[in-house]
């Protein structure tokens, strides 16, 4: 965290981690509630971005209503979402740090859910989450863990905050440029 504001120029600041694996958020800076999230592997889309764990919602009921209602009470939670990504385009790793904008997540709760999968008892629910008819993402309560994800919602639509890349060679890996100016 020191580094990454460093980085922004920001004067010392505390920063409050909290318990471990436990819901709610993850850091406390100037009084925002932040939660982090990762991204990373080989199949990681460099345009699009799949929260695979947004929250859990194993409790019954197993309802469309009680399941977007636990996610928005989770979402509420949070004044922010932060996401390190590492996008893998072999010899590359580019990384990005984004911001995941709380009031497009908040669509789930227009989400039209509809039974999908095969599983013959709690089955999974999934929809495309929609802003003035345009897909913004879609949202999957999975039936046999409970999960809800996101799939499929483009970085173009969050805050890139901070990207830079590395080489990665036999020998390991160099820093092929220094930060890279930003769209912020």
């Amino acid at each position: 965290m020191e580094e990454a504001f460093r980085w922004i120029k920001k004067p010392f600041t505390v920063v409050q981690g909290t318990s471990r694996n436990l819901a709610g958020h993850d850091l406390v800076v100037e009084d925002k509630k932040i939660s982090l999230k990762t991204e990373t592997g080989l199949g990681t889309d460099a345009k699009r971005i799949s929260i695979t764990k947004l929250c859990t919602t194993e409790r019954e009921p197993w309802t469309p209503e009680a399941l977007i209602g636990r996610a928005l009470a989770h979402l509420s939670r949070y004044d922010i979402i932060l996401m390190l990504r590492a996008v893998w385009e072999l010899p590359l790793i580019r990384y990005q740090l984004l911001e995941i904008p709380i009031e497009i997540l908040r669509l789930i709760g227009s989400a039209q859910l509809e039974p999908v999968g095969r599983r013959a008892r709690r089955q999974s629910l999934g929809a495309d989450s929609l802003r003035s008819g345009e897909v913004m993402f879609h949202v999957h309560f999975d039936g046999s863990d409970g999960k809800c994800s996101i799939r499929n919602l483009p970085v173009q639509n969050c805050v890139l905050l901070l990207d830079w890349e590395l080489l990665v060679t036999g020998g390991g890996y160099s820093h092929l440029s220094d930060l890279r100016k930003t769209s912020q």
